[in-house]
Parts: C-alpha cells; sequence; structure tokens
C-alpha cells in the first residue's frame, strides 16, 4: 500500500484510510480498477477493428470523375463514353495534311467484352473511367459461383461461371487474382500472367511427331499445378 494509504477491516467490509483521515469502501478501488480494465479492453478492441478498417478496400459508392486529354491515351487506358467503360487496346495519333489532327482508338467495353474503334479530336478531354483494381484470392467454388477473398479484410465476392467464361478452366484454389470494378460492381478478372502445368496425359505419337511440328500436343491433356 502506497504511503500515507492504509487499508482497515471492518466488521463487514474493509476501508482505505489517508492522511487526512478520509475513509473510501475498498469496493470503490475496485469498482474502478475494474472499469478501468473494461474500458482498456474496449480501447485495444476499437485498435483493432479500425486498422483493419484501414486496410479495407476504398471503394465508394459514388464514382470519382477525373478527365483525360486524349493526347495522353495509352495501352490500358480505362476511358468512359456514353456511360459505359472501356479499356484501350490500341491508339494511334493522326494528323492529316489538312484539317484537324485526331486520335484514333481500338477499345474494349468492359461489360459486353465487345472491341469497337473510337475517334477523339486531339487535345479533347475525355471522361476517365474511375476503375479500381483489387487484389483477390480463389479460394473455392460454391455450386456455380467462384468465390474470391480478400485476404485482408475476408471479404467475399461471388462470380458466376457465365461471367468468368473461359477463365474458369485456368482457376484454381489459393491462385491470386486481380479483380476490376466500376461502380461498385465486378466488370473484369485478371489472370496471372503465367501458370504452371503439369502433364497428365499424352498421345503415345507426341515424341515421334513433336519435331515435325505436328498438334498432338494439342491432345494431350494438362493440369494447373
Amino acid at each position: 500500500m502506497a504511503d500515507g494509504i492504509k487499508t482497515r477491516r471492518g466488521s463487514d467490509r474493509e476501508e482505505t484510510v489517508d492522511d487526512g483521515g478520509n475513509r473510501f469502501p475498498q469496493s470503490l478501488f475496485e469498482h474502478s480498477s475494474l472499469r478501468f480494465s473494461h474500458l482498456f479492453q474496449k480501447a485495444v478492441l476499437f485498435s483493432t477493428n479500425y486498422s483493419g478498417l484501414l486496410r479495407m478496400p476504398l471503394r465508394s459508392r459514388f464514382p470519382r470523375i477525373y478527365a483525360l486529354s486524349s493526347n495522353d491515351i495509352k495501352v490500358g487506358s480505362n476511358i468512359e463514353v456514353d456511360g459505359a467503360p472501356y479499356r484501350v487496346l490500341e491508339f494511334l495519333h493522326v494528323k492529316p495534311g489538312k484539317g484537324a489532327a485526331f486520335v484514333r482508338t481500338k477499345v474494349r467495353n468492359y461489360i459486353t467484352g465487345n472491341t469497337v474503334e473510337k475517334t477523339f479530336r486531339a487535345g479533347s478531354m475525355i471522361e476517365e473511367a474511375d476503375v479500381m483494381k483489387e487484389k483477390k484470392q480463389y479460394t473455392y467454388k460454391d455450386g456455380s459461383n467462384f468465390v474470391f477473398m480478400d485476404m485482408a479484410t475476408f471479404e467475399e465476392t461471388r462470380l458466376s461461371a457465365a461471367e468468368l467464361g473461359d477463365r474458369t478452366k485456368w482457376l484454381k484454389e489459393g491462385m491470386d487474382c486481380n479483380l476490376l470494378f466500376w461502380n461498385g460492381r465486378v466488370i473484369d478478372l485478371e489472370l496471372p500472367i503465367t501458370v504452371k502445368l503439369t502433364v497428365t496425359d499424352v498421345d503415345p505419337g507426341l515424341e515421334v511427331t513433336l519435331h515435325k511440328g505436328d498438334r498432338s500436343l494439342q491432345r494431350s491433356k494438362l493440369e494447373l499445378l
């Protein structure tokens, strides 16, 4: 017990007396200690949850609006035309002998998958699509849906086989992928640039015909590692 503070045991309860003779029920100190412990636990819990929130993807329901000059267009740029997001596949700056310069592009619609050509006047401002890329891990298949998880927040995103198309054959549990979001919805999936495959079955004539450029390799069975 600290100097100047004494504890006395009464008939039915303990009291703490300071140098001035003031008496305080021991239960008061016990209650204060419990209260402090409770507040400390809540502070730790808040700190843990807050740090988790900082790791969550900052995806907004309200897309940000950016302007991009047609002169700055490059392969991979995301632009928005007539309310739809496009990815630039090719571009060419054209300066004709007569008339104004322009930029000819080939773009792919994220929503429909269609590829079209669009032309913009040189120096004109184009709305840049607010496309966000988030790293996810393919975890498992649930019926006809493929489940991707953010390993930092454990948030799950489910995509149907129709949305993924033929990319489903390259998916393997534990594979890291990139999901592209626009206006709060998934518009594309980026698979790893390379994958490891193991040959599980080979056409018997493969060793003989491989040197002749035969397409027997296409008849072999491949399995993702």
